[in-house]
């Protein structure tokens, strides 16, 4: 439906205004009429579409009709398809007559300017500003949904930028221009007209804080950009230039979508008119546009690797040298964080997770810091953020806990799940749940997450460990069957009935943690005979199985798409679970090369039992499987290779605003 306005008229003076094309102005024929009038007559110029609107019929004019009654149902109803020349070069007329017919006893006269005011954006999704028939003022999602999509301009393109480049409001590289979603205002029809008028470009007040735009007038010199909206500036009048019908706007976005904001954002145009002096303007058109901030995109195991991230210590020159050899393997740059960036932390896997901001125009990755900031805490923004690195990180005012770190932030593949799609998977987090009184991820991490629409977080029950981390009993493999992929699972029962397997064939005295130096060797008749600990592993299992059901009904998982990986855990109910020997399934991935910590199991026919089990579950996937030793420099301190690597991943084929949360 057109846009509509109501336009007075008089008998005593010309009336005149301007009609926007693709807008319908509406006469007020009654309420100018002399009070002995009954009936009128209305006609136009040519560039004037009228119709008459009576007892619920749109007659458009000339009819057969001469003259309407003065009824309260009868309407005009204006429309104009061409812009003027001039102003007011089309006109109306409205002819009223008495009882007795003949002589007009009054007659109103309107002047009428046709001009073209669109304010436009990318709402095709094309990537370019354009016009379009599509609704401005709304936001859908699917493959058939339109709306404009907004970057936050996180990332640092200027290198000698003290800050985020959303964090001032200077534009210091055409860089930063790219970053940002074009929004074209688009004025035709007699400049003259903008004499007696004014253009407000506005955003609403609570939008203004997540949002900046900027404009360089008829200018690309950079020191010509200013910075005309958000923050404290509501409102920008603009001045239509005589010889550019077009005037390009630049928005970045300030703030992702979080628990106090939904990531829409609403630009309007207003054309204001001036009545005689000393009265205030008068709104008499408004164009409205609708942009989304997209949201931050995690990215699964399984996306191909495109930079593996080590920290080097005191103590870990081998577990370096092997990650980067698995790293040569796939062909994938590894970057070292050195000793004086990483201050001894080497738990990068903790400190961020790296992922995408995506928009029709632009891609680009964003690093999200986690609020444990330890020795690592600088390294976000002094190492990672820089041109087309975008930064993102949460506070948490209570203080951080274990489950703040992010090897308790995982993501599935792709799934379908209860008849719906999660096309870019579902993100995973452990928390305290199903007992109460335990640690939780921090509201504000877990917020945030939720906010972002596109990966409907899963709460797993992770509490039951020491640490807490969902990735010390999960993990996920690409695949050529099935979903695509595997859901590893760690298993004290697969490792029992391994075990038993081998006790049975008769190597119940081969040892554990061979050729390690100070570290007891228990036989696997001497783990089997263990009640205690096999009584803590019967309680770990059952915690295991929880999140396994729950895993299978919020991915859609069947049996065969999960993998049950041998491991043993140690520990009491209070203080929580460490893994027993090197946690395999706290692995890195790297497309079908995968890091696996080294197990140390009991050997059997000259080669570790463990190892052989998860070759015989891995390799025909067509995966092959390299152990990392990171015994005494990582699971002594109770993390294993996944906790001490971090892998920046390509993002997914698939749209984000093609989907349907």
């Amino acid at each position: 439906m057109a846009q509509q306005r109501r336009v007075q008229l008089s008998t005593q003076r010309p009336t005149s205004t301007v009609c926007v094309l693709g807008t319908e102005l509406s006469l007020d024929v009654c309420g100018s009429a002399p009070k002995d009038a009954i009936t009128f007559h209305v006609q136009g110029t040519p560039g004037v579409k009228i119709y008459v609107v009576h007892e619920t019929q749109s007659i458009k004019l000339p009819s057969s009709v001469s003259r309407w009654p003065l009824a309260a149902g009868t309407e005009v109803l204006l429309a104009m398809d061409t812009l003027s020349k001039d102003v007011g070069d089309e006109k109306v007329r409205i002819s009223y007559f008495g009882e007795t017919g003949g002589v007009p006893v009054g007659r109103a006269m309107l002047y009428l300017t046709c001009v073209e005011i669109s304010l436009d954006a990318d709402t095709s999704r094309s990537g370019a500003a354009s016009k379009t028939l599509l609704d401005k003022a709304t936001w859908t999602w699917g493959p058939d949904g339109h709306g404009a999509i907004l970057l936050v301009n996180c990332d640092r393109d200027d290198p000698k930028a003290e800050t985020l480049d959303n964090h001032d409001t200077a534009i210091r590289s055409y860089d930063d221009l790219k970053d940002m979603s074009q929004m074209v205002l688009r004025t035709r029809g007699p400049r003259t007209i903008f004499t007696g008028h004014r253009l407000v470009l506005h955003v609403d007040f609570g939008d203004a804080d997540k949002v900046g735009v900027f404009y360089g007038g008829n200018s690309i010199a950079l020191e010509e950009y200013k910075h005309v909206l958000g923050g404290s500036k509501l409102a920008y009048a603009v001045k239509p230039s005589r010889h550019q019908e077009e005037s390009i706007f630049y928005v970045e976005g300030l703030a992702f979508p979080d628990v106090d904001f939904s990531g829409l954002v609403s630009f309007h145009v207003t054309l204001l008119e001036s009545p005689e002096k000393g009265l205030l303007e008068t709104p008499i058109f408004t164009d409205t546009v609708v942009f989304r901030v997209a949201p931050w995109i995690m990215t699964p195991n399984t996306a191909a690797p495109l930079e593996v991230f080590v920290c080097s210590v005191d103590n870990n020159e081998d577990f370096v040298a092997a990650v980067g050899a698995l790293a040569e393997k796939a062909k994938c740059p590894l970057t070292v964080c050195p000793l004086l960036e990483n201050r001894q932390d080497r738990w990068i896997q903790d400190e961020v997770e790296f992922g995408y901001v995506q928009a029709p125009h632009k891609t680009f990755p964003v690093v999200f810091d986690s609020p444990r900031d330890r020795g690592l805490k600088d390294f976000p923004v002094k190492r990672i953020l820089g041109p087309d690195f975008g930064y993102v990180a949460r506070q948490v005012p209570e203080g951080a806990s274990s489950l703040d770190c992010f090897g308790n932030l995982e993501v599935s593949p792709p799934v379908t799940a209860q008849g719906k799609e999660y096309p870019l998977g579902r993100i995973l987090i452990g928390s305290s749940f199903p007992r109460f009184g335990g640690r939780r991820m921090a509201k504000a991490v877990r917020d945030f997450l939720v906010a972002q629409r596109v990966q409907a977080p899963v709460e797993l029950f992770s509490d039951w460990l020491r640490v807490g981390h969902v990735d010390e009993f999960l993990s996920f493999v690409p695949a050529p069957d099935r979903k695509g992929f595997r859901l590893l699972l760690a298993s004290p029962s697969a490792c029992y009935q391994l075990l038993k397997e081998k006790q049975e064939g008769g190597f119940g005295e081969a040892v554990m943690f061979k050729g390690l130096a100070g570290v007891p060797k228990p036989t696997i008749n001497e783990i089997l005979a263990n009640e205690a600990l096999r009584k803590f592993n019967n309680y770990v299992q059952s915690c295991i199985s929880w999140n396994r059901d729950i895993l299978k009904r919020a991915l859609g998982l069947a049996e065969p798409d999960i993998l049950d990986l041998p491991q043993l855990f140690r520990g009491d109910a209070a203080a929580g679970a460490d893994a027993f020997f090197p946690d395999m399934v706290n692995m890195l991935v790297l497309g079908k090369h995968l890091g696996i910590p080294k197990p140390f199991g009991p050997e059997v026919g000259g080669q570790c039992c463990l190892e052989q089990r998860v070759r015989e579950l891995l390799e025909p996937l067509g995966l092959t499987c390299t152990f990392i030793d990171d015994y005494f420099s990582y699971h002594l301190l109770s993390g294993e290779v996944h906790c001490g690597t971090n892998v920046r991943r390509k993002p997914f084929a698939f749209k984000w605003w093609h989907m349907v949360p």
